[in-house]
């Protein structure tokens, strides 16, 4: 019983953290990532020649087991606070956690939003599986690694990854010109949402506010702080990685057709 208590954190965890970037922390969050790349590349071999429907059977389970997560961390979190109040710091307005929206609309929606959020799931799912567990030094600095917190983000981050790499891997991307507009709304609209939420509750969504010990520091620090710079850089970086990512596919795109197009 003392040792379910510890790994799920009520009344604190006893245990030092091994600490952000200690070969715990990479082992750990490696072996994660090398099962979701592995699973990624089976299943989207194998669904790759099967229609839609099949290939988006994949989608829809990997979206309702991230939001059964989601759930089950609300659930743990208010039980362990004996309180509500975690609910705020929970809402899925971070990068990673936009997934639990993006995720469900590429599986459930139709039409140009499907093709949309199915990009996006692609675009920003991998970046979120590496940021999220590699880069994590909000949950492995603070937590022991085989902890509740820490064991459920891999677990949510690395399904982000899978998913990304099955819809590039089955074929499902579209990547189509003309959709390329809603996929910066979703960007710039969840980058508002998380802004308006830091502010009100106050907390630090979508690491608009501060750094917390991420990568998003050496930024911070540049700026020192700065309550317009910082957040605006943030912004730009996000913009940035989606626009050089259309950017190379596209180009990687070009490519492969001027290939095969000599090849014939």
């Amino acid at each position: 019983m003392e040792a379910i208590k510890e790994f799920f954190g009520v009344g604190g965890y006893r245990r030092t953290p091994e600490g952000f970037l200690s070969w715990q922390h990479i082992l750990f969050v490696t072996c994660f990532i090398a099962l979701m790349i592995a699973l990624a590349i089976v299943i989207g071999l194998r669904n790759r020649r099967r229609n839609e429907h099949t290939k988006n059977k994949v989608v829809a389970w990997s979206a309702v087991i991230l939001l059964v997560l989601k759930v089950s961390e609300m659930v743990v979190c208010c039980l362990r606070e004996h309180s509500f109040h975690p609910l705020l710091h929970l809402l899925p307005l971070f990068l990673c956690s936009i997934m639990m929206i993006a995720l469900p609309l590429a599986a459930f929606s139709r039409g140009r939003l499907k093709e949309a959020s199915l990009d996006f799931v692609f675009i920003f799912g991998i970046l979120a599986a590496v940021m999220g567990t590699y880069g994590a030094g909000q949950n492995f600095a603070c937590y022991p690694i085989l902890s509740f917190d820490n064991v459920l983000s891999v677990i949510t981050h690395a399904l982000s990854g899978f998913a990304s790499l099955y819809i590039a891997i089955s074929g499902m991307t579209s990547m189509r010109t003309k959709n390329i507009w809603i996929t910066f709304v979703i960007l710039l609209g969840f980058c508002v949402a998380a802004y308006i939420a830091d502010i009100l509750i106050p907390y630090n969504y979508m690491f608009l506010m501060r750094g917390d010990g991420t990568p998003y520091d050496i930024f911070y620090n540049l700026v020192n702080g700065n309550r317009v710079l910082y957040p605006m850089i943030v912004v730009l970086l996000f913009l940035l990685y989606l626009s050089c990512f259309y950017w190379v596919y596209y180009l990687v795109r070009k490519r492969k057709a001027k290939k095969s197009s000599a090849a014939s």
